[in-house]
């Protein structure tokens, strides 16, 4: 029986290879790189909304290879700054166990409720312990922010989603996170207090949208194969 993990070396021998001997990979860098990253991610997405298993893990593979290529990018790297592959994996691995005390330390949990309640208290702490490094490394002792590392370039949706649930879980109150009047359209509010109801009924607006858009290619196709 094949050793779990094996075809990902071989994955990673052959993007060594290709970045060696062929002439596009060998020119690639992180930023020319980065749509493929985002392309092959949607279209993971797409067909795990289709119910597409197969087809997901063809998908899942191409996702896969932009981590590995990235990461042979960024192994060439003299300058201090390079990591690997495995340097990906140790980072994640580390996190997960940091993050699951009640898995890998003595911790007890009441439910998948309290489960999330500690995952957001430890990433809070990260982040903190993270802008206290980097204030000390500036020398501006400028204290970090919860929203700090949200990808603003995101879509609208699962972006507004990520800052309400930092400014939530940071204990904001909800006059300081409530849109100034005359800031944004009416139709903007709308749309911001539309995603603070969807996270309060235990909703993801993105892929709550994302569904509805679904549905509305579903029937627009089929008013198209309808007889004349």
């Amino acid at each position: 029986m094949t050793e779990l993990g094996s075809a990902v070396l071989e994955l990673i021998k052959i993007q060594d290879r290709l970045r060696r001997e062929c002439p596009w990979d060998a020119k690639q860098t992180h930023e020319s790189l980065a749509p493929y990253l985002l392309e092959e991610t949607y279209e993971a997405l797409d067909s795990l909304d289709r119910g597409d298993l197969a087809e997901l893990r063809g998908e899942l593979g191409d996702v896969l290879l932009q981590v590995v290529f990235h990461a042979g990018v960024a192994s060439e790297r003299t300058d201090g700054t390079g990591f690997d592959i495995d340097d990906v994996a140790r980072g994640i691995a580390e996190k997960l166990v940091r993050r699951h005390p009640h898995v890998f330390g003595d911790v007890k949990v009441s439910g998948a409720d309290e489960v999330r309640r500690n995952w957001d208290k430890i990433k809070a702490a990260e982040r903190a312990a993270a802008a206290s490094a980097s204030a000390s490394g500036s020398g501006d002792g400028s204290p970090g922010s919860v929203l700090d590392g949200v990808p603003m370039g995101q879509p609208a949706l699962s972006l507004v989603a990520q800052l309400q649930r930092r400014a939530a879980a940071a204990g904001v109150p909800p006059e300081a996170s409530a849109l100034p009047e005359d800031s944004v359209s009416e139709l903007g509010a709308e749309l911001f207090a539309l995603v603070s109801r969807a996270q309060a009924a235990g909703l993801n607006p993105e892929l709550e949208l994302r569904h509805a858009a679904g549905i509305f290619r579903d029937q627009v196709h089929a008013w198209e194969k309808q007889p004349s």
